[in-house]
């Protein structure tokens, strides 16, 4: 078997393991999906395929490789094909063509009891409308993955118990659903997906449903968590600052393709088209661009050290008062990065404009 566990084909030594690996997905909905990727790959739209021969391109050419234990989100408008990509990772939805890696284990080749133990112990999925059984209690409901995968009731329990009390509803475990409010129902949803201990999280507009209060205080639940669980989480939203948030890395899919993929930082600094300009031009520059984009290699400063991952907006004052405006960068392990300016930090606030091919500074 082809071991791709666990890097690109040109990866360097320092990057991260490949958890999943997407590679030349296609997905066509309709009854001959077979025979209409002969006009796929002949070039046709999306629209096109609809119009012409009644078939629906829901995934197209996805090729993408998610680092084990960082988050990774995937996001577009609605229609873009993100909550499809994430029900092909478990075979939820069969594709068209393509392949799917996980630990190296080709997906697409395994058989219905290798799939079935990948979903129960490798995988598990936090759901927009959180999935909670109504006829359980909270308890009943957290113990559901570890029941699907055979553990004794004595353990259920009690690791059920854990992870309700980490998401902070302690004392909530003899409750039904109806009785919650949606975000202590969406901690359900997170303990239950956690008890099973799975390496992989799949999270599909988990938080989109919640009042934004809730959202922003879900989120930080989940950072936590992640700060010492290390799992691989890949979180779908439409909502660019919600992934900027959480994200280590973004995915931004268009009419089912990947129109740019990498690090937020890079996506906000250097758009790859007019169509992701227009997708971040209502961000919140200082608060998302961190001085680690924006330093400037092997310059120095003899203001105030800063970190990399410092935002702009809490830079500012520091660097208003640094001797000529200028502070040092380094990153989180102190490696010196470089150097920014005051200059350096009001230019990058400057939103984005589109000339051709080109995306510049206005």
């Amino acid at each position: 078997m082809t071991d791709l566990n666990m890097k690109p084909a040109n990866a360097d030594d320092d990057q991260d393991e490949i958890k999943v690996s997407i590679r030349n997905l296609y997905k066509v909905f309709g009854d001959d999906a077979h025979g209409a990727m002969t006009h796929v790959h002949a070039g046709m739209s999306k629209p096109d395929l609809m119009d012409q021969h009644g078939h629906a391109l829901g995934l197209k050419d996805i090729t993408l490789d998610i680092p084990a234990r960082k988050v990774q989100v995937i996001m577009g408008l609605s229609g873009s094909g993100k909550s499809t990509l994430i029900r092909h990772l478990n075979r939820l939805i069969e594709p068209t063509e393509g392949e799917i890696w996980v630990d190296g284990e080709n997906v697409m080749g395994m058989s219905a009891s290798e799939l079935r133990d990948l979903r129960r112990f490798k995988m598990s999925m936090v759901f927009q409308k959180f999935g909670l059984f109504p006829h359980r209690t909270v308890l009943e409901n957290a113990e559901y993955g570890l029941e699907i995968q055979g553990v004794d009731k004595e353990e259920r329990d009690e690791r059920a118990r854990k992870w309700l009390d980490r998401v902070g509803l302690n004392g909530f475990e003899e409750q039904y659903p109806s009785q919650l409010s949606g975000g202590q129902q969406q901690r359900v949803g997170l303990a239950r997906a956690l008890a099973t201990d799975a390496d992989i999280l799949l999270m599909d507009e988990a938080f989109s449903a919640l009042d934004p209060l809730i959202r922003t205080d879900m989120q930080s639940i989940l950072l936590e968590l992640q700060e010492e669980l290390h799992k691989t989480i890949i979180f779908i939203t439409h909502d660019l600052d919600e992934a900027l948030n959480i994200a280590d890395s973004i995915a931004i899919l268009r009419d089912g393709e990947i129109i740019q993929s990498g690090d937020p930082q890079d996506i906000i600094m250097k758009p790859a088209d007019d169509y992701i300009t227009d997708f971040i031009k209502d961000i919140n520059r200082a608060k998302v661009v961190r001085l680690r984009s924006i330093v400037r290699k092997g310059a120095t400063g003899e203001g105030q050290t800063l970190s990399g991952g410092m935002s702009i907006e809490a830079a500012l004052p520091k660097l208003h008062k640094a001797p000529g405006g200028t502070c040092p960068v380094v990153s989180a392990k102190g490696v010196p990065l470089g150097a920014v300016s005051l200059d350096d930090a009001i230019n990058a606030l400057k939103p984005l404009e589109s000339d051709g091919d080109d995306v510049r500074y206005a």
